[in-house]
């Protein structure tokens, strides 16, 4: 292996399952492409002892690429090789979308090219810490006793068997290299069965550095010859083991010097793929870019790395991902700064916002999205400490199996906190098959106990059109009132009695407002004026967006002021349908924020109607002017910076 590769390809078969997802709408995916917004690189650095470990390189395009850690390993060899050191990370997403697979050559090359016999496997769940294996080919296997190397492994997810598949070159005494493959146990610790074959040319000369990649149901291998013109080529099946592939005979590097070492990847959020090969004579690499993976033209000069590494791998990383490693081993100087919004990974809309005086921590309540036609059926809530940085709390309410009156359409909650009788109770209001119920909890974060009714399930008298939509509770600081406002095409709006599960009898009514009311009523009080917000327009439309009113009651009536808009979108930067927020004041503070929904970016504008329940959330700051009008405000990619 004195080939410097630098395979790219973790994300073949991912992608091929995340393509499948995102045109699969009934279900959100494991991952959104859209939320891969950057990339880890994974590497090793050269030929001696000391740099043959795992490193590790971020970026943030896909073209300019930093080292993490001073450009030191992040493994360390000695403790999970059996020789010492290691060569060739190949780095695959697994499946679930939160499991990391990691193989590697196990090797010096000080001890020569024909020397090692085994390869290892990686497991994580958060690309920091790994378990590690290591399988040795020839004890492992009988048959084996004349095998010379076993090089470069990487895994793909072959989605007829349901199991990784793991390949690699084998190369026996007398005989050419050959790509063969077996597939990883269930623990990716093992193999389950000896190597068997999946490619040898045509030519039957020698081949090594494997990699593959999925594209429109269709696995396309590139790889190193060793003919008399030793270069890469590819070929392509539909079915992994079948052994029935359809060579490409032309050579796809762009230069007449010596390469090996290939490896592919696909952009994020492009149809754009970069394969790169190692110009190992002349000690560099060569980028090129294709759409079609048979076509390719040469980038080198978009591309910069402030590191030389060798025979790696490129995963698309989600910004989260991205935290988790700098946190670890450092952010570099050079590395752009990451776009805070969305807020959430994944799909998500109608976000409630809370600060836990419990907890001393901020909580989103949102609609789950992604679902075909808004067909979500459960609720989870996402914390914070810092507005930025939000954890996955897990599901707090299941329709289907937590409530008796409603088990689809889980839609726009909204929560409160009050202490009773000197502890803090959570109130949970949300939509549920067009009926509004609540639930409640001890914990901010829940499991929360359905009341076992709907509180709402019919139009206030004198309606007749819209539906029983959108809650947003709210307590009156003057008096101390609690009241539950909902509706789509209407206001309406009661008393809530002092339990917060129910409404005061005869206190039901209907808040007068203009045609642009749509749906998701929110109440703010500041300085002695109470503040409607309300959506705008449908929210499958790029043009939904949020307006407001004031009052000096919170039962209305409403003042409309001329200028009245509170956010929308900006379609040149591609923002669009910011609607259905809620508000945040902090604690002691006239600092607020506005939480909202929009299209998710880049690609929700592209899908059509789909895109009104494909949503994402973002939070950004609002601000008042001196004479108490709210300030318009500009929706960004940036979103805020972490509060203290």
């Amino acid at each position: 292996m004195k080939r410097i590769q630098f395979t790219l390809i973790a994300l073949m078969s991912f992608f091929s399952v995340l393509q499948a997802q995102e045109d699969h709408k009934d279900v959100p995916p494991v991952i959104a492409e859209k939320d891969l917004t950057a990339y880890l690189f994974v590497y090793f650095t050269g030929n001696k002892i000391e740099e043959e470990a795992v490193c590790y390189a971020v970026s943030t395009d896909g073209y300019h690429y930093y080292h993490l850690n001073n450009n030191k390993p992040v493994l360390d060899s000695k403790i999970i090789s059996s020789t010492g050191g290691v060569r060739d990370p190949h780095i695959l997403r697994g499946e679930d979308g939160k499991t990391f697979y990691m193989v590697l050559t196990d090797m010096t090359s000080s001890k020569g090219w024909d020397s090692n016999r085994a390869m290892i496997l990686l497991k994580s769940t958060d690309l920091v810490n790994w378990k590690s294996s290591v399988v040795n080919i020839q004890t492992a296997f009988p048959g084996n006793e004349n095998l010379k190397r076993v090089w470069a492994p990487q895994t793909i997810y072959d989605s007829k068997a349901g199991k990784y598949l793991i390949y690699f070159s084998l190369q026996h005494a007398g005989g050419p290299d050959k790509i063969y493959y077996a597939y990883a146990n269930k623990d990716f610790t093992a193999l389950e069965s000896a190597p068997k074959l999946l490619f040898v040319p045509k030519s039957e000369k020698a081949c090594i550095d494997g990699d593959i990649i999925e594209k429109d149901g269709v696995y396309h291998l590139f790889y190193k010859t060793e003919t008399e013109n030793p270069g890469i080529k590819s070929a392509s099946t539909t079915d992994l083991i079948s052994g029935n592939w359809t060579e490409n005979d032309n050579y796809l590097q762009q230069t007449k010097e010596s390469v090996e070492g290939s490896s592919i990847f696909k952009l994020n959020n492009s149809d754009d793929y970069i394969l790169m090969y190692d110009v190992y004579k002349k000690g560099r690499y060569q980028f090129t870019k294709s759409k079609d993976l048979e076509n390719f033209s040469v980038i080198d000069n978009d591309i910069s790395m402030d590191f030389k590494p060798r025979h790696g791998t490129i995963l698309p990383i989600t910004r989260s991902e991205l935290k988790r490693l700098t946190a670890k081993w450092g952010t570099p100087e050079q590395l752009p700064k990451i776009n805070n919004n969305p807020v959430l990974e994944g799909y998500y809309a109608d976000p409630d916002i809370l600060y836990s005086n419990k907890t001393k921590k901020y909580y989103i309540y949102p609609t789950s999205d992604g679902f075909d036609n808004w067909g979500g059926y459960y609720f989870k809530t996402f914390s914070s400490d810092n507005l930025v940085d939000w954890k996955d709390e897990g599901v707090i309410l299941d329709l289907k199996k937590d409530v008796s009156w409603a088990d689809r359409n889980a839609w726009a909650p909204c929560i409160i906190e009050k202490k009773i009788k000197g502890k803090y109770k959570y109130f949970y209001y949300f939509t549920g098959a067009q009926k509004i119920g609540v639930a409640s909890s001890d914990d901010p974060a829940g499991p929360f106990k359905d009341s076992g009714k709907a509180l709402i399930n019919a139009k206030p008298d004198g309606i007749k059109g819209g539906q029983e939509i959108d809650p947003d509770v709210f307590t009156d600081p003057k008096t101390g009132k609690s009241y539950l406002y909902w509706g789509n095409m209407y206001i309406g709006v009661a008393e809530l009695n002092e339990d917060m599960i129910s409404l005061k009898p005869g206190t039901t009514k209907v808040i007068a407002v203009d045609k642009t009311f749509r749906e998701g009523t929110y109440v703010i009080y500041r300085k002695g004026i109470y503040y409607f917000l309300w959506s705008e327009d449908d929210t499958r439309s790029p043009n939904y967006k949020v307006r407001y009113g004031t009052s000096k009651s919170p039962l209305g009536p409403i003042e409309i002021p001329q200028n009245n808009i509170v956010i929308q979108g900006i379609p040149d930067q591609g923002i669009y349908a910011t609607g259905h927020n809620s508000v945040l004041q902090i604690p002691n503070k006239d600092e607020w924020y506005i939480t909202y929904h929009r299209f998710s970016y880049p690609n929700g504008i592209k899908m059509g109607r789909a895109g009104g329940f494909h949503r994402e959330v973002c939070i950004d700051k609002l601000e008042f002017n001196p004479d108490g009008s709210i300030k318009q405000v500009i929706p960004t990619h940036q979103g805020v910076k972490p509060i203290k």
